[in-house]
Order: C-alpha cells, then sequence, then structure tokens
C-alpha cells in the first residue's frame, strides 16, 4: 500500500467524522457557484438593475469564499483534536512528523477535491431551478435561460482548491505541538471539576436586561446610536451564559437530590457541566452566528413587506395623476393616458376629483376633506358600498388599517363658517382617497361651509383589469409622455413603484436568503463536530453503564437529552435574540413584524429540529453498535 492510498484510506476509514464537514464545504462550494452562475450570466449585462444584482451577487460570493476559509479552518483544527491518539500510535510506529503533515494535507486535500466537485455537480444539477427562482427574486428584465457555466466552474475550481491548499499547509503547524505521550494519551486526559462564579453568573442576568431593555424600550434612532454598546453587551452575556450561568445551574441541579437521583437524571447530569465548559465556546460560536443568519434574513424579509404594505395602504387605483389645478394642460395629460391605456389593450374606469386640503383650528396641521357625495362616487369607481354621514359627524378615512385605532383628533377640529364644529366620530379602513393616508369625509351641508381651503390638487384616477405585465408595458409609454421633475404634477402607478422596490429588495433578500443559510448550515456543522468527538468516550461510559443494567428506552432517553442540549441550548438563544432584534427593528418602522418574524425564526427552528431527529438516529445508532 503506498502513502496515497494510505491517506485515502484515512478519510475512508473516518467517514462518519468527515461526513458533516464534507457535506457542509460541498454545500458552501455549491452556494459559491451559483453566484458565479448568476453573475457571469449573459442575460445579466443588460439593464441597470442586472448589472446592479450582478455586481451584488459578485460580491456576495467573495464573502462567502472569505467565511469558507474561517469554516474550513475550524472544521479542521476539531478534527485534529479528535485524532491526537491516532496521531500518537502512527508516530509510535515510525511515521516522522514530516510524514504526519504530508498525510494530513494530502487527505484534506482529497476532501477539499472532492467537496469542490460535488459542490460544482450539485448546483449543476439544480441550475436550472436555481435561476427561475432567482429570475422572479430578482425582478429582472430578462429571462434567465439555462447555460454552461464555463467561467463559474474555472472561478469555483481555481478558487477552492486554492483555499483548501492554504488550509492544509497552515493546519500543519497544529502539528508540531505536543509530546507522544501526551498524543497517545489525549482521550485518557483528566477533566478538573467546571467551576462558575456566582458574580459573573449575575453579570450574564445584567448584562441581558440592560441589552434587552436598552433594545425594547428605546424609540426611534437613538437606539441605531446604541446599537453597538447592545451588541457587546448581548455577545459578552451569552459567551458568559455557556460558560458561567450554565455551569453553574447544573451544579445548582445537582445537589437537590430528589432531582438528581430521579430515574436517569444522573447519568445526563454526572458530566453535563464538564460538556457545557468543553463546548462552551462552540455554543457561542453557533448562538452568534445563528443569530446574524436570523437577522439578516428576518430584517431584509420584514422590510419588504412593509414597503409592499406601505405602498398597498396608500394606493388603491392603478393609475393616479396628480396635477396641481384642473386646467387645459392637465385635462390634455389625463386624455393622453387614457389613450395609451386603451393602446395596449386595456379597459379602465376612469374619474377625476378635486382635494382639499384645510388647517386644524389650532394651526398645526392639516387633513384632506372630502364631501361625503365626492367620497362615495370615488367608492364606485372601486366597487365598494357608499358610506352614509349625516349631521355634525365625520368619517376619518385611514389606509393603514394597523394604526386606525390609534389616529385621534380630540381637540384638533375643523370649524365651519357658522361655527359649527366637525369631529370625527369613527375610523374607516379604506385606500380610496390617493396621495393620502388620513382623510376627513363630512355632510355636504357641513362641507359647503367650511369656507376657502388651505391647498388643493386635482387627481385623476383609473382603474383597470390589466395584469402586471399589461400595467408594466403601458407604464412605459406614460411615464415618457408626462414630465417627472415638477413636483407638483406626477403619475404615481402602484405597480412600477412595487416592481422597482422588489427589483432592489430583491437582490438583498436573495443573496442575505443564501448567506444566512449558509451561516445555518455552518453552525449545525459545528455541533456536529462537537457531538461526534465525544463518540469515543460516550462508547466506552454506556459499554460500562450497560453491565449494570441499561434497558435501551434509557439509553435513548439518556441520549436524546444530551443531543437536544447541544441542538438546541445554543438554537433557543440564537431565536430569543433574533426575536428581540426583529421586535426592535418592528418599533423603528412603526409595522408589526410578528407574523415575519415567526415565519422566519419558526422556519430556521423547524429545519434545526429534522437536523437533530437524522443526526440522533445515527448517533444512538453508533453507540448501541458498541454494547453488542
Amino acid at each position: 500500500m503506498t502513502f496515497r492510498q494510505f491517506a485515502c484510506n484515512n478519510v475512508l476509514r473516518n467517514k462518519r467524522l468527515y461526513a458533516a464537514y464534507f457535506l457542509s464545504s460541498m454545500f458552501t462550494v455549491m452556494i459559491f457557484f451559483t453566484f458565479a452562475i448568476f453573475a457571469y450570466h449573459p442575460a445579466m449585462s443588460g439593464s441597470d438593475v442586472n448589472q446592479n444584482a450582478q455586481a451584488a451577487l459578485s460580491t456576495s460570493k467573495w464573502l462567502i469564499y472569505a467565511f469558507s476559509f474561517f469554516f474550513v479552518l475550524y472544521s479542521m483544527g476539531s478534527f485534529l483534536k479528535t485524532r491526537k491518539r491516532e496521531f500518537g500510535l502512527l508516530m509510535l510506529q515510525g511515521m516522522s512528523p514530516g510524514q504526519l503533515r504530508r498525510m494530513v494535507f494530502m487527505e484534506n486535500m482529497l476532501i477539499g477535491f472532492g467537496a469542490t466537485i460535488g459542490g460544482i455537480a450539485l448546483g449543476l444539477v439544480f441550475a436550472k431551478a436555481i435561476l427561475l427562482i432567482g429570475e422572479n427574486v430578482l425582478v429582472l428584465s430578462q429571462k434567465l435561460s439555462f447555460y454552461v457555466p464555463m467561467q463559474a466552474i474555472g472561478l469555483t475550481v481555481l478558487s477552492f482548491m486554492l483555499l483548501f491548499m492554504l488550509i492544509s499547509l497552515f493546519i500543519s503547524t497544529v502539528l508540531r505541538s505536543g509530546t507522544l505521550i501526551q498524543l497517545i494519551r489525549s482521550n485518557h486526559a483528566g477533566k478538573s471539576e467546571p467551576r462558575a462564579s456566582m458574580v459573573l453568573s449575575l453579570l450574564v442576568i445584567i448584562l441581558l436586561a440592560i441589552g434587552y431593555g436598552l433594545a425594547l424600550v428605546i424609540k426611534d434612532t437613538m437606539v441605531i446610536q446604541l446599537l453597538l454598546p447592545i451588541i457587546v453587551m448581548v455577545s459578552i452575556a451569552t459567551y458568559l451564559l455557556f460558560t458561567q450561568l450554565s455551569v453553574y445551574i447544573i451544579r445548582a441541579m445537582k445537589q437537590r437530590k430528589h432531582l438528581f437521583w430521579r430515574k436517569t437524571n444522573m447519568l445526563l447530569f454526572s458530566d453535563l457541566s464538564y460538556r457545557m465548559k468543553d463546548n462552551a465556546r462552540t455554543f457561542f460560536l453557533v448562538a452568534m452566528v445563528s443569530t446574524v443568519a436570523f437577522c439578516a434574513i428576518g430584517t431584509l424579509y420584514g422590510l419588504q413587506s412593509v414597503f409592499d404594505k406601505r405602498i398597498m395602504y396608500t394606493n388603491d387605483y392603478d393609475i393616479t395623476y396628480y396635477a396641481p389645478t384642473e386646467d387645459q394642460q392637465s385635462t390634455s395629460r389625463a386624455q393622453m393616458i387614457s389613450e395609451q391605456l386603451q393602446a395596449n389593450g386595456i379597459a379602465a374606469t376612469a374619474l377625476d376629483a378635486t382635494l382639499n386640503r384645510y388647517a386644524f383650528t389650532d394651526g398645526h396641521g392639516n387633513l384632506t376633506v372630502l364631501n361625503v357625495s365626492e367620497f362615495n362616487r370615488l367608492l364606485q369607481t372601486l366597487g365598494q358600498q357608499p358610506i352614509q354621514v349625516t349631521g355634525n359627524d365625520a368619517a376619518l378615512i385611514t389606509s393603514d388599517a394597523e394604526n386606525a385605532k390609534t389616529i385621534e383628533l380630540s381637540n384638533r377640529v375643523l370649524e365651519t363658517n357658522s361655527g359649527i364644529a366637525v369631529q370625527s366620530t369613527r375610523p374607516i379602513v379604506s385606500q380610496v382617497v390617493p396621495g393620502t393616508t388620513v382623510a376627513l369625509v363630512i355632510p355636504d351641508k357641513l362641507y359647503a361651509q367650511i369656507g376657502k381651503p388651505q391647498s388643493s390638487e386635482h387627481v385623476y384616477v383609473w382603474q383597470t383589469d390589466a395584469s402586471k405585465d399589461q400595467l408594466l408595458q403601458a407604464a412605459k409609454s406614460i411615464m415618457t409622455l408626462i414630465p417627472q421633475s415638477d413636483a407638483d404634477t406626477y403619475v404615481n402607478i402602484p405597480t412600477v413603484t412595487l416592481y422597482q422596490l422588489q427589483s432592489l429588495y430583491g437582490i438583498a433578500l436573495f443573496i442575505g436568503l443564501f448567506i444566512g443559510i449558509v451561516f445555518f448550515v455552518s453552525a449545525g456543522s459545528f455541533l456536529y463536530f462537537r457531538l461526534y468527538s465525544d463518540l469515543d468516550e460516550d462508547k466506552e461510559k454506556f459499554r460500562a453503564i450497560a453491565k449494570l443494567g441499561l434497558t435501551d428506552r434509557e439509553l435513548n432517553r439518556v441520549l436524546t437529552r444530551q443531543i437536544a442540549l447541544l441542538f438546541f441550548a445554543p438554537i433557543v438563544v440564537a431565536i430569543v435574540h433574533g426575536a428581540v432584534a426583529l421586535t426592535t427593528l418592528s418599533h423603528i418602522l412603526q409595522r408589526s413584524l410578528v407574523q415575519e418574524s415567526a415565519m422566519v425564526l419558526g422556519i430556521f427552528f423547524l429545519i434545526q429540529l429534522m437536523y437533530f431527529f437524522i443526526v440522533r438516529f445515527f448517533y444512538i445508532k453508533q453507540i448501541r453498535s458498541a454494547l453488542r
């Protein structure tokens, strides 16, 4: 057997330990390759939107590449720690340190080559589906047809083979430390009793309380100014949570005899403090990486949702044309819009109205006021039922359903020329009044008595049955006919505004989604490494305990709790951090993001749950095989 065959067999024999490393590396290569496919796609060199997407995707793939370097470096360090005894035995049989470094170099290059080829192959298999998803998410002006991405393949192979080569050379320095006897006895090295400081444990609670409190209580831009101190406090608290507070709580639980001696709790608590101390850095790293993933995707998805809703809240018409007055020029331009709609085969119902704004009696601010007849005419254009407003009552029209109950006009009323005060009595959620989020509808008689308005504008609206593509096509010709330089005269087409917004945020959401998934998969791999680094120790422990009569059911219960603690302790912390961060974002935006936050955090939790059951099945299978 040659030396190369020996290195190859080492990888195959340790495929259980290398599985997560190989699959995670392959997934990272696939994501890098996916971004490269988009960046070098011929259609991405078309419009400005496409070029912006190309630049963003190109930058993102190098961010993935930089993260991959540290991920692979950390992974290799974890493997070397678990193989110290193996290295010691090889050196005892005559292997020189140089040969040992050469063996590790060849093993890592073999895995790197396999992960690179596998990632590219996987990317090619799903390339058409990924291009189709990207075409819709990125809101591109051209179709992304499948092509042979030779440039992307070449860049991916060159970049990742260089990455694995550099890490393989760098990691060899780790092998120089430690004597032969230390390497051989690494699995039997004694562990001191973990200790936890009560002061540092209390500091965790204090730092989290201050950090969460500042994030949730302080409003507006103050949160942004205090963002860095909050991140520092929460990060320190998270690290101390796993290194100090968790150990302190476990020791307190071990002292409760009725809990410690109950069923199999003794097996769980006996080395739980050691595991928490040993895994503290991994837990901290996983918690922070997962938090970044949750916050990035949750923020992008939340922002897109908020802006989409805001556009839909303030616009219920397909096209709105605003003009200072109803004159010959505005009438002519409105006619041109109707003609363009007809030229594109779009049937439309047109209507025009004058919107007058009146000042409040306290002199601060103004409000759009319509008589009930004019408002009902707008409602009929949209096919909605008219409303009734009589006497001195009025209806407050708001386009924002979330703020409908909070809007108050107490002591801020409009006075008619006859001295009769008009005040809102009921809010109505509607997007009927164009160009404003709040308006007041009053009876016709009172409207005739309120005098000259502070300002006014004339609006023309069109309601159509056209599809999105038809409106976008018609909008191109309409925008060229109506000059947009005048601030008082402009055309608003919500479909176009939404398309432009989705083009902007679609790129960010697409990139954030993939980068967040890479972070999350890497976090899961870190946990997998830590779990399987204790496999041999668990085999010896449960082999001895099985002789005392440990049943399969009890074994399953103990191992399930151990694995669940490893997988969910950092993820639960990350979910709490992410929930607080997204709640703070909702306060800044003054919009509820409960639905968006629950969706993002819930999906990640379900993915982690599935990963837990898969790993649990194979880990328990490994332990059981050692007991036979």
